[in-house]
C-alpha cells in the first residue's frame, strides 16, 4: 500500500464516526415512532438506548487489548465489517425483543469499532496535532446530526423506522473500502505480549491504579452520563408537551451538528495552542448551565433550536479536547486499552442514563432529567480541571495548523 494522505486518513476516520455515530443518534429521535409502531410502553423505550450502550462497553473492554496487539487497522475493518452486517440485520426487527437482539449485535460492534479511531489518531499523528485530528474526525457525528439525522428522521416518517439503518450500513461499507485500500498501519508500537483474559484484566487492573488514568476514567463515565440522562428524552418532552413534530425535530438536530461541526475541529485546534483542561471546564460550566434552564425557557421550535445549537456548541467543545488529552496518558502499546476502557466506562455511563432517564421522565417529568443531568456534567469538567494531568504543549508545531 502507498503512503496515504493524512488527509485521506482523517477522512475515511472521521465517515466511521460519521455512520457509527448517527446510526447512535438516530434511536433517539425516532423513539416515538418506534414506540407506536411496536407498542413499546415510554418507560421500556430508553433500553433500546441503553442495551447497545451497555454491549459497547462490554466489547470495548474486549476489544482494547487485541487492538494493542493485532493493530488498529486490523480492528477497524473488523469493527466496520461487524457494524455494517448488523445494521443490515435491522430488516428483521418485528418487536421489542428482535429489535433489542439486533441492537445487542450492534453495539458489539460499537465496542470493536470504540476506542480504536481516536488510538489510530494518537499512533499517527504528533501529540501537537491530535486535537486538530480528533476536532475533525469527531466532526463526523456532527454531520450525522446535520444531514444523517434529519435525513434518517424523515425517512423513518416515509418507510419506517428500519430505513435510516440501511443507509448508515452503505455508508460504512464504503468505510470498509477506504480502510483496506488507503489507510495503512500506523507507526506506534504494537503491544508484543500473549493475548489471555488474565493479562487483559491485570493490564486493566494496572492502569486503573494509576490515579490520574482512574480519574480520567471515571470523567469518561460522567461526561457520558450527564449527556444520556438529558438528551434520551428531549426529543419525546418537544413532541409530546411542546407539541414538536417530527420533521421541526430534524431541523433541531441539523442546527445542532451545525454548532457541532464550527466548534469540534476549532475546540480541538484551540487545545492544541492554549491547552485543553480550560476549554473542558468551561464548556461543562456552560453546558450544565444550559441544562437546568432548558424547560423554563424552551417553548417553541425557536427557543429549542437555539438552545439545541448551544448544548451542541459546549458537547463539541469537551469531546476533542478530552479524547485528545487521553491519548497522552500511556503509551504507544496502552494507548488502545486505555481509550477502550474509557469508552467502555463512557458507554456503561450512557447506558445507567438511559437507564434512568426512562423512569425520571415517566414519574416525574422532564425537568427532573435536566437537573440530574447538569450535576453530572459539572462533576465531569471539575474532575478533569484537578485531578487529570497535561503534558506540555509545544505552541511552534501546534500553531502550524
Amino acid at each position: 500500500m502507498k503512503d496515504s494522505s493524512p488527509y485521506v486518513i482523517v477522512f475515511t476516520l472521521w465517515l466511521l464516526v460519521f455512520s457509527s455515530a448517527s446510526q447512535t443518534m438516530i434511536i433517539s429521535p425516532i423513539l416515538p415512532q418506534i414506540g407506536d409502531d411496536l407498542g413499546i410502553a415510554d418507560a421500556a423505550l430508553g433500553t433500546l438506548v441503553s442495551v447497545y450502550s451497555l454491549m459497547v462497553g462490554i466489547f470495548a473492554i474486549l476489544s482494547g487489548p487485541v487492538s494493542d496487539r493485532i493493530g488498529r487497522r486490523r480492528i477497524l475493518l473488523i469493527g466496520c465489517g461487524t457494524m455494517t452486517v448488523a445494521l443490515m440485520l435491522h430488516m428483521l426487527v418485528s418487536d421489542y425483543a428482535s429489535f433489542i437482539a439486533v441492537r445487542v449485535f450492534a453495539g458489539m460492534a460499537g465496542g470493536i469499532l470504540s476506542g480504536a479511531a481516536v488510538s489510530y489518531i494518537g499512533d499517527y499523528f504528533p501529540y501537537e496535532r491530535r486535537g486538530w485530528a480528533t476536532g475533525w474526525v469527531m466532526s463526523g457525528s456532527a454531520l450525522g446530526q446535520i444531514a444523517g439525522i434529519p435525513i434518517g428522521i424523515v425517512l423513518a416518517d416515509q418507510w419506517g423506522f428500519k430505513a435510516p439503518f440501511y443507509i448508515f450500513a452503505v455508508t460504512m461499507a464504503a468505510t470498509i473500502l477506504l480502510l483496506f485500500f488507503r489507510v495503512p498501519q500506523p507507526p506506534g508500537k504494537q503491544s508484543l505480549e500473549q493475548l489471555t483474559v488474565g493479562k487483559a484484566a491485570a493490564d486493566y487492573a494496572a492502569m486503573l491504579r494509576r490515579p490520574e488514568v482512574a480519574w480520567a476514567a471515571l470523567a469518561y463515565f460522567m461526561m457520558f452520563l450527564g449527556v444520556s440522562i438529558f438528551i434520551v428524552y428531549l426529543p419525546t418532552w418537544l413532541e409530546r408537551d411542546l407539541g414538536i413534530s417530527g420533521n421541526e425535530l430534524a431541523l433541531m438536530f441539523a442546527v445542532g451538528g451545525i454548532a457541532n461541526v464550527l466548534t469540534g475541529p476549532q475546540a480541538g485546534k484551540w487545545s492544541d495552542r492554549i491547552g485543553r483542561k480550560g476549554i473542558i471546564l468551561l464548556a461543562c460550566i456552560g453546558l450544565s448551565s444550559l441544562m437546568l434552564l432548558t424547560v423554563p425557557l424552551v417553548t417553541n421550535l425557536i427557543t429549542a433550536c437555539v438552545f439545541f445549537f448551544l448544548t451542541m456548541m459546549l458537547v463539541a467543545m469537551r469531546i476533542s479536547p478530552f479524547s485528545a488529552l487521553l491519548t497522552a496518558l500511556v503509551n504507544d502499546d496502552r494507548r488502545g486499552s486505555l481509550m477502550s476502557l474509557a469508552v467502555a466506562l463512557g458507554q456503561m455511563g450512557f447506558a445507567l442514563g438511559g437507564a434512568i432517564a426512562g423512569p425520571l421522565f415517566a414519574g416525574i417529568g422532564y425537568s427532573a432529567n435536566t437537573v440530574l443531568g447538569a450535576i453530572f456534567v459539572l462533576a465531569m469538567g471539575l474532575i478533569v480541571w484537578f485531578f487529570i494531568p497535561e503534558p506540555p504543549i509545544r505552541t511552534t508545531l501546534a500553531a502550524a495548523d
